[in-house]
């Protein structure tokens, strides 16, 4: 179905009868292109990178999943290709014309409904015809034809306090088909919903994508779900954190729609994303460790404050995760046991790399493995886990600079503000806050040392009731 003011003049006419949409899949022509992409934003001791050398072409016919894991830049990317935000360097060409504003090719869903509450469904769809000055008279004839297309048909009226969830982000949806984008920009727009909804509504819009009845050319979904991305794209866009923002590898998908999950290619698609998502680039190596391999080879990496950050993962998470482990023999597949969970991409990884940080852990292929070390932490009763723990912790460059700072001076403090200035130097603020939280709840629980939440500084550890 065509809405019936594309391609029109303004002045109202009479509407010609709509056109049947082109089937998706067929010319492939090159709608959106980003080339050398790179997106920073000012830090304390310059400008810090969220995307960097970013190459990626959208064709007609497709849909496109950007996944990656919390801070790899996924919505900058969706944002820089709907022309939201300016890139630093390199360029993002709308049908081959570089951009300089908004793209009048591409229309937004986001995770958050974003209408306007004291405004109609009907009314909130038609917003962007009226900001391009489509009269009434036609916007209120497109807007009835995308309320109806997408499932709201007897809505039109209502307000969207008196809507669900789910009919919010429908109204969301046709808000941004009515302008017939070339590219639809999805923001996760399903994590917002809840998950019988969430499969309801994927479902019904790769129906629409099928048939023929979607009014746009290509889609651009950002999701955290691995299985999502399988589900409905044609090729999975997986971005990396180390090093920032860049894209690790790219996945196609070729399995007929409707997608089968139970399918044995089904599940090797996921448990390949899955490999991306938790693997690491080559030649790296987590903190702490050592490559493999015969002889003594050059020692321990060296290790510092500005390497791989700390994860957003609390002790009993991770703690949690282990004793799991631990109950299915010491190792199991992440796919399933995120399913078994019903656990994202982005609820599981964090512990993981905790884990695997500490040495707890080691991934390997499609597993996530106990070492001896972690084995022993599960094994350990409360005071010899947290023995255990305080040793591994105190392998963690950030960690380990608080404590030795400390030492055992009595009165000895360090400010979380000469922590920020060493961190800022590499990290946003939003990321500095979350691995100060991080050490401040491991070098707590190891005994490594105290934080003053009101002073904002750590001291040295003193055992005794209520430390």
């Amino acid at each position: 179905m065509r809405f019936p003011f594309r391609n029109r003049a303004v002045e109202p006419a009479p509407a010609p009868a709509p056109a049947p949409a082109p089937a998706p899949h067929e010319d492939g022509e090159a709608l959106l292109e980003a080339v050398g992409l790179t997106k920073t934003y000012a830090g304390a001791a310059g400008e810090l990178p969220v995307l960097s050398g970013i190459d990626l072409t959208v064709r007609a016919g497709e849909i496109v999943a950007v996944l990656g894991r919390s801070g790899s830049g996924k919505s900058t990317l969706l944002r820089c290709l709907a022309g939201l935000i300016p890139p630093s360097s390199g360029t993002v060409r709308y049908r081959g014309t570089p951009l300089t504003g908004a793209n009048p090719g591409t229309a937004l869903v986001f995770q958050t409904f974003a209408l306007l509450p004291w405004l109609t469904v009907r009314q909130n769809v038609e917003l962007g015809l009226e900001a391009r000055g489509v009269p009434p008279r036609e916007r209120a004839r497109a807007a009835g034809q995308a309320i109806d297309l997408i499932g709201l048909t007897g809505f039109a009226s209502a307000y969207p306090k008196e809507l669900s969830g789910g009919m919010r982000q429908r109204v969301g949806f046709a808000r941004a088909l009515v302008v017939e984008p070339d590219v639809l920009m999805m923001d996760e727009p399903f994590s917002a919903l809840d998950v019988l909804t969430a499969e309801n509504l994927r479902g019904e819009l790769l129906e629409l994508w099928e048939s023929g009845q979607f009014p746009t050319r290509a889609v651009v979904l950002v999701t955290h779900t691995i299985e999502e991305a399988v589900l409905m794209a044609d090729r999975v866009v997986v971005l990396g954190t180390r090093p920032n923002g860049t894209i690790r590898e790219t996945v196609e998908v070729a399995l007929e729609r409707p997608r089968d999950r139970d399918s044995a290619a089904f599940d090797e698609l996921v448990d390949r994303v899955y490999r991306i998502m938790t693997g690491r680039p080559k030649d790296t190596r987590p903190h702490g460790r050592t490559a493999p391999g015969p002889g003594p080879g050059p020692g321990p990496e060296r290790r510092t404050v500005a390497g791989t950050p700390l994860p957003t993962a609390g002790v009993d998470g991770l703690s949690g995760l282990a004793e799991t482990i631990a109950h299915r023999g010491g190792g199991c597949d992440l796919a399933g046991l995120a399913d078994e969970l019903g656990l994202d991409i982005d609820d599981l990884l964090p512990q993981v790399d905790a884990l695997d940080l500490l040495g707890f852990a080691e991934v390997h292929g499609d597993d996530l493995l106990l070492t001896g070390t972690g084995t022993a932490y599960t094994g350990a009763d409360a005071q010899e886990s947290r023995a255990l723990f305080a040793a591994a912790a105190l392998e963690v460059p950030l960690i380990k600079l608080i404590a030795n700072s400390l030492g055992d001076r009595p009165g000895a403090t360090v400010r979380t503000g000469f922590l920020r200035d060493l961190l800022g130097r590499h990290y946003t603020v939003e990321q500095t806050d979350r691995q100060l939280e991080t050490a401040t709840d491991w070098g707590r629980y190891a005994g490594l040392f105290a934080f003053d939440a009101d002073r904002q500084e750590y001291r040295p550890h003193t055992p005794g009731p209520g430390r």
